[in-house]
């Protein structure tokens, strides 16, 4: 028979517990966010349909994007048990610069569509964190705002090459001169791709008022009151704003850019130079050869090209390529820091995420960002711990296995 009495006062102290309370809805919602999925997910409730679309879509069927995720997901690690993991360095050398982990925040156009701080508040967590941001010559923050802003930020500017070269010219100068040290050409966007979201949407840039736009102010007041009472959103190194984004990259972007254009670039530019959105070794290669610093794997988010190369799966192919010449980034599908140790381990130097930190953006401005990074940065250092590694240099082939691609 089972005895039965009264708790004492003692016993039921220490099963009663109450969280401090918080008049910060933003920082609770954050908080009970366990992933990027979750950040997600909060996301797509604060902002309006077609700004989280344009965010989250991409190209056609969207299989690009699925698929980039996908093939992290398939990874299986090769754990080792039995060594001191209760010190981990995160901490790794990008372009000569120590940065305190293998990310950079990578630049993204519209950014203040997304939150009204925009550039300024990723920046912020940016330089906090000791890591790169790319500044986009598409966004909403002056070359010299965001310099002023954050002086101490490894400063990174994104290039898309213009029919006007005079002002491309502009561009470099201005960069350089606020200290930005990094060009990243972008040249996966000859023209627009087919992004049926946006289409559907009716998205255009700054976004304009009519009945759908209104439909959706009732259901997020907030963000279309922060839109209203804040600078609008306009380009702040463009003044062809108008449209949408598919009729902007047709009037401004060149699409009959060369390596020619590389080789122009390079001696106009003193710093280091990386280009984006590289899908095959021998391109890789060429850029290299034609004086480029670095390559970023890249299918713009699956937002180009429909049905893409698999980044992750080109990664040891381009590394082996290279071998210690050139720097090797990769971006698209990363949503997770497991993800990040996959693909240090199969010879990244370092991982940009573009969508992860937009999601944060959109969930919560300048802490949502911060939410972010410190997630990657805890899945991170667990995964290598789980691993049995202590420090970036540990993480090789030998950690991993990728079944062959469906």
């Amino acid at each position: 028979m089972v005895q039965r009495r009264f708790p004492r006062v003692n016993e039921l102290r220490p099963l009663v517990g109450f969280n401090r309370p918080t008049f910060n809805r933003d920082a609770a919602a954050l908080a009970r966010c366990a992933n990027l999925v979750d950040i997600r997910a909060l996301a797509r409730r604060r902002a309006p349909r077609s700004v989280f679309d344009y965010t989250d879509g991409a190209a056609g069927d969207e299989s690009g994007l699925h698929r980039a995720r996908d093939a992290f997901a398939r990874v299986q690690f090769d754990p080792r048990v039995l060594r001191d993991v209760s010190n981990i360095d995160t901490s790794t050398t990008l372009f000569g610069q120590r940065i305190s982990m293998p990310m950079v925040l990578g630049p993204t156009g519209f950014t203040r569509m997304m939150h009204h701080a925009g550039e300024r508040a990723v920046a912020a967590v940016a330089a906090k964190e000791g890591i790169p941001y790319g500044l986009s010559t598409l966004g909403t923050t002056s070359i010299e705002d965001l310099a002023a802003a954050e002086p101490g930020l490894d400063r990174w500017f994104q290039l898309y090459l213009m029919t006007d070269r005079g002002y491309v010219k502009e561009l470099v100068d201005r960069a350089w001169s606020a200290g930005y040290r990094t060009i990243v050409l972008t040249v996966d966007t000859p023209v627009a791709g087919r992004r049926h979201r946006d289409v559907r949407n009716g998205l255009t840039i700054p976004p304009r008022l009519s009945m759908r736009t209104v439909l959706d102010m009732a259901l997020h007041p907030r963000w279309w009151g922060n839109v209203l009472t804040t600078e609008p959103i306009t380009f702040a190194t463009l003044s062809s704003t108008e449209g949408t984004v598919a009729d902007l990259i047709g009037r401004v972007f060149d699409p009959a850019i060369t390596v020619e254009d590389l080789d122009w670039l390079r001696g106009a530019w003193p710093g280091t130079l990386t280009v984006k959105g590289i899908q095959s070794t021998e391109d890789a290669s060429m850029v290299v050869n034609h004086g480029a610093d670095g390559v970023i794997l890249s299918t713009h988010g699956g937002r180009q090209l429909e049905r893409p190369p698999l980044p992750f799966h080109l990664l040891p192919e381009v590394r082996a390529a290279m071998g210690d010449e050139a720097t090797v980034l990769i971006d698209g599908g990363v949503m997770s820091g497991a993800d990040i140790v996959a693909a240090v381990c199969r010879g990244a130097d370092a991982v940009a995420v573009g969508r992860a930190y937009l999601y944060g953006l959109m969930a919560g401005g300048e802490a949502g960002v911060q939410r972010v990074v410190d997630l990657l940065r805890e899945e991170l250092i667990t995964t290598m711990q789980l691993l049995g590694r202590t420090s970036i240099d540990q993480l090789g082939p030998d950690c991993l296995r990728v079944p062959a691609q469906p």
